[in-house]
């Protein structure tokens, strides 16, 4: 049963060494995180699943101690799911799938969490509705105290300097967003249309109908601790209990 959820935004930049200069622009959203991720603690669970967007190659089901890296993104950092990171020259030695970026920076956000176990999981940005709500009914079931670390963004679409330039239904759609989340309303969050949803690049949106699914019926109440734009893209921080 689902007794926690945090809700907080995937950028990498979201990672001070990533951020690089930028790092100071990010640190009330970082203090967010923490708080949020503070709630799932107290909440004592028996396991934590980190849920965010992935592509076709790195969706699915990611076990305790799976790698991620931010290479990628220029920095010499390598995480693992319920691990500390390490930053360092040498590149991860196993070949095991790596953890997409959202569930990398769902790591970092782990780095030290020692209050139960923690799995990952990958949702494809295509998922139906129905088919994002039937994995959070599987995960809730998972465990009989079970806790979400749901990463996602907004609206990549708020300003014209954003990655998806501007477009007028970008605030309207992250405005409920922040509703729902602020309720804790499942309904709200699984009503989110997809293809409005990808038309504002809003990679949130599966991940937020996976945490629907999985919080049916559990009673849980909402807080919204974080919700800004900057960069032109939405980003939310969010406490249920």
């Amino acid at each position: 049963m689902l007794v926690a959820a945090a809700v907080c935004p995937c950028p990498p930049l979201l990672v001070p060494a990533v951020a690089a200069g930028a790092a100071p622009e990010l640190d009330a959203l970082r203090d967010a995180c923490a708080d949020a991720v503070g709630l799932l603690a107290a909440a004592r669970p028996d396991l934590l699943v980190a849920v965010g967007p992935a592509d076709a190659a790195t969706h699915g089901a990611f076990p305790a101690g799976a790698r991620g890296s931010f290479r990628p993104f220029g920095v010499a950092m390598d995480v693992r799911l319920g691990t500390a990171r390490a930053t360092d020259d040498r590149a991860p030695a196993d070949d095991a799938a790596a953890l997409p970026p959202s569930l990398a920076v769902a790591a970092w956000l782990l780095d030290g969490w020692n209050a139960s176990s923690v799995e990952g999981l990958g949702v494809a940005e295509h998922l139906t509705p129905d088919r994002c709500a039937d994995a959070g009914r599987d995960v809730a079931q998972s465990a009989e105290r079970i806790a979400l670390l749901v990463m996602g963004d907004g609206s990549a679409c708020r300003t014209v300097k954003a990655p998806g330039y501007l477009d007028e239904r970008a605030e309207g759609f992250d405005s409920a967003v922040a509703a729902a989340l602020a309720a804790a309303d499942t309904a709200a969050l699984a009503g989110l249309e997809p293809g409005l949803a990808q038309e504002l690049s809003a990679v949130g949106r599966a991940p937020w109908q996976v945490l629907a699914g999985a919080a049916e019926g559990a009673g849980l109440g909402g807080q919204l601790l974080y919700e800004a734009a900057p960069y032109g893209v939405g980003y939310f921080v969010a406490g249920w209990t």
